[in-house]
């Protein structure tokens, strides 16, 4: 039975693969960068293939399956993550050398594609717009390119390829990797992340915490409910829902260190259905991000305090359910050398570039909780206005796709010879 998610043949290219190697940069070894170039135009309809045939966090099986199809094309030996949406491969190199690994996420959201271009979503409501596809073609490149130096006898140890399903929801996608083995024996991990703020060429690089931690908030309000003439013979929930969602956000911020970053914004709140009952029921959820660990780890027992603290002069009984995310990605100092001395080889001296810690959230933190690694931010800024990530009109320049795929050979290279 043929996938869904077979390549398409004969796919037209726009010829903007970069394929020659930036000015400056250092070529990679046994003339890798040639059979890159030969590369280039296949990853790029792989990744216009993903981007047309997304999948949902946690159902990212024909993804998988592409996957690993084409890592066994390439002479290696995937394996599929339990569930059948994940995969982890290993490249092996010299048998008593060190195992690095490096992660992509698989998975797309929840939104409506609404771009015009011949590579748009065929799945309504589901579109990748925050670069995991780009990421997937990445490290598909670069198993392909490290697979020729292993059979070649030129890898010094094993490269694990770590492609994970549910970056984007909770439970994390991160955990069942971790459970299933993904970092046994692993000494380092990397990944990269689009954005939208670089140009391609520029990777943007930053040791200590390069992402915010975050959880999700729900708060559920109940009361016997009522007529709106009479509302001092009930607990008026609407009233006490808009002092949840104006009064909260502000006081947590106020039991915290302001350097830490805290923000607590609600996405949702819903309560009643008409004009003159009032209800029994309501509910506000959004999500908690903050900069510091610290903070991070008091911030279940602050929020739960200040949301009874609020409710309780209303009457309303409150279920509060706080769903811890993830914390800040914090980038390891060695793993952020190692890369900076990649991105150097492999895009000269000026393809580093500066980047400041972002309130979202990662799951490659819980990686890092385990194993020190590092995360970068590959440019794939386009000409013209950029399109920020998580908006369904999302898009990347596939320069980029090469550029990634020459950093992270150098960055698998460069960590194995430094973990030896």
């Amino acid at each position: 039975m043929t996938s869904a998610l077979t390549l398409p043949n004969g796919s037209h290219l726009a010829s903007s693969a970069w394929p020659e190697s930036p000015s400056g940069s250092q070529p990679l070894p046994f003339e890798l960068d040639h059979l890159l170039a030969l590369r280039v135009p296949g990853l790029i309809a792989t990744r216009r293939h993903i981007h047309s045939h997304p999948e949902l966090s946690g159902e990212e099986f024909e993804t998988a399956a592409l996957i690993a199809r084409e890592l066994s094309l390439a002479g290696l030996r995937p394996r599929l993550l339990p569930k059948g949406n994940g995969v982890i491969c290993d490249i092996d190199g010299r048998p008593d050398g060190p195992v690095v690994a490096l992660r992509a996420d698989i998975d797309a959201l929840p939104l409506t594609d609404v771009k015009d271009v011949p590579y748009r979503s065929t799945k309504d409501g589901v579109c990748h717009a925050c670069g995991h596809d780009v990421h997937t073609t990445v490290l598909l490149g670069v198993g392909m390119l490290l697979a020729q130096l292993a059979d070649l006898g030129e890898l010094d140890g094993r490269v694990r390829l770590i492609f994970q399903p549910a970056e984007e929801i909770l439970p994390c996608g991160s955990l069942e990797v971790i459970e299933a083995g993904g970092l046994d024996d692993v000494v380092q991990i990397f990944a990269l992340h689009c954005d939208p703020n670089q140009p391609v060429g520029k990777v943007g690089l930053r040791v200590g915490p390069i992402t915010a931690a975050a959880d999700n908030v729900t708060v559920r309000l109940t009361g016997p409910g009522g007529h709106t003439a009479r509302p001092h013979l009930t607990v008026d929930l609407v009233d006490a829902l808009g002092r949840l969602v104006t009064e909260v956000p502000a006081l947590v911020s106020r039991r915290v260190p302001a350097n830490s970053g805290l923000l607590l914004v609600f996405g949702h709140a819903s309560a009643g259905t008409r004009y003159n009952v009032i209800p029994s029921e309501a509910t506000a959820s959004g999500t908690l991000r903050v900069m510091d660990r610290n903070t991070w780890d008091e911030a279940p027992k602050i929020v739960a305090q200040v949301v009874r603290d609020v409710i309780a002069p209303t009457g309303a009984t409150v279920d509060l359910e706080y769903l811890r995310g993830r914390p800040p990605v914090t980038n390891d100092a060695r793993a952020i050398q190692v890369l900076t001395a990649a991105t150097h080889a492999a895009l000269g001296p000026d393809g580093v570039a500066e980047t400041p810690q972002s309130m979202g959230g990662e799951d490659f933190s819980w990686y890092l909780e385990h194993v020190p690694g590092a995360l970068a931010r590959l440019g794939v800024g386009r000409s013209g206005p950029n399109v920020d990530l998580h908006r369904a009109s999302f898009d990347v320049d596939e320069r980029a796709i090469a550029v990634g795929v020459r950093v992270m050979v150098q960055t698998a290279l460069r960590a194995l010879a430094a973990a030896r």
